[in-house]
């Protein structure tokens, strides 16, 4: 009886749960599928930006002479050779306290107050908003007033050096004019002994060490200051770092050409879109496509159509390229693409910078756009990627697998009611059996008795 019961509350439900697990195959099938597609785009995107911060694809400085300063590729893309002569390095002020006994000796209470602003002629002209009060206790001792400045972090540093003649404050400020400063101090009439702390430009000029002063540099012909030895953007295409000096003796940068790169990059992406291409077609096809009316596939073919011939660099100035088709990238009938490399080498050897520039961070440029591309394809909220496709099919996926479950339970109840009514009908026909008997052989006894 059991095993009828199986069959009969399989048969039952069989045919639903075998359309049920026949569309969640089908769904599954449909996000690996669109899965795939947002992988590969993904992944072309990283592999450009990866590519693109290496700086190998633009114009990279470089300078003749290594030891005056490090050169890196600013936010924009340079071209030429730029002059660069370095006449003074930006420098931190270094002061000096006078001598203790130890760094344990008691120096006295009261208030530290360090003043910034540059020196000149002898005197400060503060930067009243910088100001930075420092409470000294009482039993203070050179490491008490080193900690509170460090702690305070008001632009300077200060530890307790230990020399041959005792204990000294080293306080250090940071590069440039304006970031010099004095020590001005109101120490308590009870605990005197903090004003031998104080400095200002016209007291002990034996205490300070080094000046705080600007970078000067000439750069295409420009003198220029710096209250710092990293310039960023100091021409487009050009961040500097300051290393020494060459007085007289101008270094010349230059950029290099990024045609050999940019070639390579251009013919891996096409071979990268390519592949894409087909699997797209191969998902899409009207027949046997497993996305043929995926909105998500649709709306990502739409956007390979266009992408040779959408600007992508509309910042570029007149005569250099915008588009990825000025470049050599063309779309085929088939949806594939193709590259002109004859093209490509001659957009590279007129206008290289302009060429270099479309292969840069920012908001436009090739690696911008396949980010854009992977970004709004990725959308879980936009029906109409394939970010948006998997998540309506996954919804969809969740349902079947909540009906799946709930038939499998009526299922089960439908089997255990039949084994139930099974075993009770069984009772019942043994009982009617016994009482046959039970008749048959009074009649028997009837029957016997009469004749």
């Amino acid at each position: 009886m059991s095993a009828l019961a199986e069959q009969l509350s399989t048969a039952q439900y069989a045919a639903r749960l075998d359309q049920i697990t026949a569309r969640n195959d089908k769904i599954t099938t449909q996000i690996s599928s669109a899965s795939t597609l947002k992988s590969m785009i993904s992944s072309l995107a990283s592999s450009l930006g990866d590519r693109v911060r290496t700086g190998d694809l633009a114009a990279t400085p470089q300078i003749a002479n290594s030891a005056v300063a490090v050169v890196t590729k600013g936010a924009a893309t340079g071209r030429g050779t730029s002059a660069l002569e370095v006449t003074a390095l930006a420098k931190a002020q270094t002061l000096v306290t006078p001598t203790v006994a130890s760094e344990t000796t008691p120096i006295g209470s009261g208030t530290l107050t360090l003043r910034f602003g540059p020196i000149s002629g002898g005197s400060l002209t503060p930067d009243t908003a910088r100001d930075v009060a420092l409470t000294i206790p009482q039993g203070a001792t050179l490491a008490t007033v080193a900690s509170a400045i460090n702690a305070s972090s008001a632009g300077v540093t200060a530890y307790v050096a230990t020399g041959t003649n005792g204990a000294q404050l080293v306080l250090k400020g940071q590069d440039g004019a304006a970031n010099a400063f004095e020590l001005d101090v109101a120490e308590s009439p009870t605990d005197p002994g903090l004003a031998a702390l104080a400095w200002n430009p016209a007291g002990d000029p034996t205490r300070i060490t080094a000046p705080a002063s600007d970078a000067a540099y000439s750069l295409d012909g420009v003198s220029r200051t710096s209250t710092s030895n990293t310039i960023t953007d100091a021409a487009p295409g050009l961040s500097l770092k300051l290393t020494a000096t060459n007085t007289g003796a101008p270094t010349t940068i230059s950029y290099s050409d990024p045609g050999t790169a940019v070639t390579s990059a251009m013919q891996d992406l096409t071979s990268a879109l390519n592949e894409m291409v087909a699997e797209l077609n191969k998902d899409t096809d009207p027949k046997s496509g497993t996305l043929s009316n995926d909105p998500g596939a649709r709306t990502l073919r739409r956007q390979m159509t266009t992408l040779a011939s959408t600007a992508i660099m509309p910042a570029n100035a007149n005569g250099s390229p915008t588009t990825l088709s000025e470049l050599g990238l063309s779309t085929n009938r088939d949806g594939t693409f193709t590259l002109d490399t004859k093209r490509l080498v001659a957009v590279l050897k007129r206008d290289p910078a302009g060429t270099g520039a479309m292969f840069t961070n920012g908001l436009y440029g090739v690696f911008a756009t396949f980010d854009k591309l992977s970004r709004t394809v990725a959308s879980s909220t936009d029906p109409s990627s394939l970010g948006g496709s998997i998540s309506r099919l996954t919804t969809q996926q969740t349902s079947l697998t909540t009906q799946k479950s709930d038939l499998t339970t009526k299922q089960e109840d439908l089997r255990t009611k039949l084994v139930s009514r099974f075993a009770s009908l069984n009772t019942n026909v043994s009982a009617s059996k016994s009482t046959l008997s039970f008749l048959q052989q009074q009649v028997a006894a009837w029957t016997g008795k009469t004749a």
